[in-house]
Formats: structure tokens, sequence, C-alpha cells
């Protein structure tokens, strides 16, 4: 289980629309590498996007993958914002998370709905095809994990509640991951150079 944080690091409009389609192209690239990601956004001001987000990556490989895009990512594209401003570099910065305690136990059951379906993804002819995969959905929040490592359903279920608890705590306060100050000196390391992808223009095209 890999824990990412996506922040804009207090920059302007543009760079949470960068950051909103990072996240997109982020889930693309792992659903690709057959892994699974859970998602929980920060506050968004307006419709241009959330000032940051937690991404959580499960699967083989996942390591490997988040390092991949562990850095800072930059925007080359005119703003659709402000369409006469000269600047046309905007950054963003993606930061590995330390591990969590388990907190699948503050949740409450009631809050959890539970949907099955057969497992899907990498796994050719060895892959399971029973109905042990799992989606829960915390329904106050709309928060939805999924978890299909394990044959069983029961053992799925379980896995999701560890992660839907661990996405929760983490979607509650963005601003303060384990403790208030040091997220805040994540935020304000994002470095604006030798990022580890670029995109370019409004469709959002990696280099």
């Amino acid at each position: 289980m890999i824990r990412l944080l996506l922040t804009t690091g207090r920059g302007p409009a543009e760079c949470r629309l960068a950051l909103a389609n990072t996240l997109a192209a982020l889930k693309s690239d792992a659903e690709a590498a057959g892994l699974d990601i859970d998602v929980a956004e920060g506050s968004a001001p307006d419709k241009h996007g959330p000032t940051s987000a937690i991404v959580v990556l499960h699967g083989d490989g996942a390591e490997k993958f988040a390092k991949g895009w562990t850095g800072s990512i930059q925007w080359i594209a005119q703003s659709p914002i402000r369409p006469h401003h000269k600047r046309k570099n905007w950054f963003i910065g993606i930061f590995s998370l330390p591990e969590m305690a388990d907190v699948s136990d503050q949740l409450n059951p009631g809050d959890v709905r539970f949907d099955t379906f057969a497992a899907g993804g990498p796994g050719g002819q060895h892959q399971n095809k029973t109905e042990s995969a799992v989606r829960a959905t915390h329904t106050p929040t709309g928060l939805a994990v999924v978890a299909r490592e394990e044959r069983s359903q029961h053992r799925n279920k379980a896995l999701a509640m560890e992660r839907l608890g661990a996405l929760l705590k983490l979607s509650k306060d963005l601003a303060a991951i384990s403790d208030r100050q040091s997220t805040h000196d994540t935020h304000d390391q994002l470095e604006r150079g030798s990022p580890v992808k670029v995109f370019r223009g409004s469709k959002f095209k990696l280099d």
C-alpha cells in the first residue's frame, strides 16, 4: 500500500487544473499497470480542481510505479483561465507519505455498502472468475475502494474496510496527514524544476 500526496503548493487556479489532469492521468496509468487506486480529493474552491489530493496504490509493483510519479509535474500550456497571461509553465508536486496505523475500527459498519463482482485485471487464465472482488462505499461521503487480491470474498471485505478506513481518515483533513506542520512543510517543498513528467497543451499530452 503506497500513499502519495498531490499538491499545488498553494499555486493559482491553473495549478489546480494541472493537478486534476495529473490525477486523471495517474489513475489511468495505474489501472493500465494492473494496480488498484483509491482517491481522496481536498478542497476545491471553484470548478478548476482541488488544491490537493491523496492517492493510495495497491498491488504488485506499486512502489516502483510510484517512484516514476514522485517529484515535480510540469504542465506547459497557455492558461485557459487567463488567456492573456504570459506564464505558460505550471507545476504541482507529488510526494510519498508515511504508512498509517490501522484505522478500520473507526468505521461504522452501518455506513458501508458492499458490492461484489468478478475480479478483473491481470491474471489471464489464472484470474479468479468468481464474484470475490469487493467494492466498499462509505455512504455518508461517497468514498469508495476496491479489494480483489484475495480469493475469499470475506477476506476482500476485511481488506476493503481497512482501505476505506485509511482513505476516510486522509480525506477528513488533507492538511494534517500525520501532523499539521509536517504536511505544510510538504506543501512548501514543491520544486518548480527538474520535473519527473511534463505534459503539454489543453489536451494534457505527456511529452
